[in-house]
């Protein structure tokens, strides 16, 4: 079956140049992928022209006059700006005529354009925003929430959790994948209020056997692979995200700039120059490009607004892949599964309340 995709060719800091050369390479090396390069035609098709792909079978262009641009409000990108690349990709998606959307436009903006044209699946209070991470076990640690939802009720953390559990199940093919909730501790008496509140709702459901709760993980266990999936509100969880990436990028920086110091550090590095390679493909945050907007009626995928061609495809690919295993679908499913427990939770709310 071939997997549609609609790429936002005009978003991010650089546009065509990245987002339509990504779209061919993704293409070149998935048979089944066919992708929709959306954004304004002329400088879309030059772009395919320069890399001499204006007839490729499986690419086709869908014209959209305007461009969300990285600095404009919420109120520009939904109202004044309808005929947008980001608008109309989204759009695409929600129309069943492509089964996913990439764009590496405004953050907000395309959390609040797909929220408002996909609307959000039965029982999801608030969309979050999910990547992975590496760790130690050379393999991804999938983190939620990155920034959609900076102030969070115990009720959206455990939603967080339940969509990441649905997601790792279909894309990673682990049946229970572990949870853990980012704390200041691993013991239970640790952390505020929020965190001690959401451990409890999951402690239920793994009790149930719904969700495999490992309990509460410190930061470092995101690096370790102590768990699938880690939970947290997305104030904590974009810190943590912007400290990694930036992390990343000085052990790359501090190994190539000390490795030319000298003819014997250089010496050094052509020796063990294979195994360079390998750490630096391990650590490239370029890798790990791909954010999902889960909790959404359709797939989007968020790729970082700097990335460059080969960023931009990972985006792509993890885009592609959720398509492929049906992740939407099992996703409501398990969201519906839970929806009793949801509603009696805001009804103990409220009578607390009042």
């Amino acid at each position: 079956m071939t997997i549609r995709i609609s790429i936002d060719c005009m978003g991010g800091d650089h546009g065509p140049k990245v987002t339509v050369p990504a779209a061919l390479a993704f293409a070149n090396s998935v048979p089944d992928a066919e992708m929709v390069l959306v954004g304004r035609e002329s400088l879309v098709r030059a772009e395919l022209e320069k890399l001499g792909a204006s007839k490729h079978p499986r690419l086709s262009v869908v014209h959209a006059e305007e461009v969300v641009e990285m600095d404009d409000s919420l109120e520009v990108a939904l109202r004044r700006k309808k005929d947008s690349s980001m608008r109309v990709a989204v759009t695409m998606v929600k129309d069943g005529a492509a089964q996913a959307c990439v764009s590496a436009g405004n953050t907000a903006a395309l959390m609040a354009v797909s929220r408002y044209v996909l609307k959000t699946l039965a029982g999801v209070d608030r969309p979050a925003i999910c990547t992975i991470l590496p760790n130690q076990k050379d393999g991804p640690t999938y983190v939620l929430d990155l920034g959609a939802n900076v102030d969070c009720e115990p009720l959206h953390l455990h939603q967080f959790a339940l969509m990441g559990s649905a997601l790792v199940s279909a894309v990673e093919g682990h049946a229970r994948p572990t949870v853990g909730l980012l704390n200041v501790g691993e013991e239970d008496i640790k952390g505020n209020e929020l965190v001690k509140q959401t451990a409890e709702l999951l402690r239920a459901d793994h009790a149930k056997g719904l969700i495999n709760f490992y309990g509460n993980v410190e930061g470092n266990d995101i690096f370790e692979g102590t768990t699938d999936i880690v939970v947290c509100d997305g104030f904590v969880g974009n810190v943590t995200l912007k400290a990694a990436e930036g992390l990343g990028r000085l052990i790359k920086g501090v190994m190539v700039s000390e490795m030319r110091k000298g003819w014997i550090n250089m010496l050094g590095a052509l020796i063990a120059q294979r195994a360079l390679k390998r750490i630096s493909q391990r650590l490239n945050p370029s890798r790990y490009n791909g954010a999902s907007l889960l909790g959404l009626r359709g797939l989007v995928f968020k790729s970082h607004g700097g990335e460059n061609a080969y960023g931009f495809e990972w985006a792509i690919r993890r885009a592609y892949e959720a398509a492929r295993h049906d992740v939407l679908s099992r996703i409501e499913t398990s969201i519906a599964e839970l929806m009793p427990q949801h509603d009696s939770s805001r009804e103990i709310n409220q009578q607390k309340t009042a």
